[in-house]
């Protein structure tokens, strides 16, 4: 639910009624924290997509280390489960922008069965301990945005290093990279185009594990050729300003790995997160941002950079 106005389960469900049964797996979501709220969102999930039961039903897009026991008072949590004994859920798993050792606490503390996390050559030391704590717990892991939310192909060039001798694209090794980890279970990747399907497919023909000596260099060339980034970990949130600091160190990656034209923030501000400087202007330089920073960047002095950011009129002159 949620994408394209609410359009997106009843366009699955058109595609469904032409699949045969057995050959396909559905994962759907729900974010609500009250337990009946959860449940009618259940139901209307199953409508649309015309099923009796969901493959993987996740408790959707934890971002703060208290939010699971929220979902648990609300009892969003209970009803799920519930949902599974009744047969409506085959897989209670979650999706979760939280940091790594978060993550893994949760698997080992909690009976669900999987997670769906962002995980790429650009934040991976922030979630590894989570593909760590699945591979060692036996769950399932499906990562979001292997290619970094498309910064990746975008700019090739700066990730030449993560090419191996069997890779014919940066696209390919990024892909490689991922799903290489062993606890990880399959990536679900973007497309835009036919060719970027066929690059994807041709990413895992024949897919043979880098070898973990490979992996290991690769991370070190990572750490090496990328400092600087945010790695959107959220721990710089909540901002006591509401300002989203992850969102705009996001715009910031795209000045750094755009040679440092502004025009590259702005845009991604306006086309990916409908945002402009001037929400940046709020910012009263309290500092709790980069105390909670893992990575300490300069969170502060890059917020007054992209607030200073002019604005060029969208209209036609006068």
């Amino acid at each position: 639910p949620y994408y394209c106005d609410d359009r997106s389960e009843e366009s699955l469900g058109a595609a469904i009624k032409h699949f045969k049964p057995g050959t396909f797996f559905v994962s759907t979501k729900c974010s609500e924290a009250d337990g009946r709220m959860l449940r009618d969102s259940l139901e209307r999930s199953l409508k649309r997509l015309g099923l009796s039961k969901i493959h993987f039903f996740h408790i959707w897009c934890l971002v703060r280390p208290d939010e699971w026991e929220e979902r648990v008072k609300g009892g969003a949590v209970a009803a799920a489960f519930k949902a599974k004994e009744e047969g409506l859920v085959d897989h209670v798993v979650v999706s979760s922008h939280l940091q790594g050792d978060h993550i893994g606490d949760l698997l080992r503390r909690e009976p669900i069965e999987g997670v769906t996390l962002g995980y790429c050559a650009i934040n991976f030391p922030y979630r590894q301990a989570a593909v760590d704590a699945a591979a060692e717990l036996g769950r399932g892991i499906a990562t979001m945005n292997p290619l970094g939310g498309g910064i990746i192909p975008r700019e090739s060039h700066r990730f030449e290093f993560l090419r191996g001798p069997r890779d014919r694209s940066v696209v390919e090794a990024a892909l490689r990279f991922n799903i290489s980890q062993p606890g990880i279970t399959l990536a679900l990747v973007g497309f835009s185009s036919k060719s970027q399907v066929d690059e994807a497919c041709a990413a895992v023909e024949n897919f043979v594990p880098y070898p973990a000596t490979h992996i290991e260099s690769v991370r070190g060339k990572i750490l090496q050729s990328l400092d600087g980034l945010c790695t959107g970990c959220g721990y710089c949130m909540p901002c006591p300003s509401g300002i989203l600091i992850p969102q705009m160190m996001d715009a910031y990656n795209e000045k750094i790995l755009g040679g440092g034209d502004p025009a590259r923030i702005t845009d991604r501000l306006k086309w990916h997160w409908r945002l402009t400087p001037e929400d940046a202007k709020v910012c009263t330089l309290c500092g709790a941002c980069q105390e909670e920073c893992t990575q300490h960047l300069p969170i502060q002095e890059r917020l007054q950079e992209i607030a200073s950011i002019e604005q060029k009129p969208t209209g036609p002159n006068p």
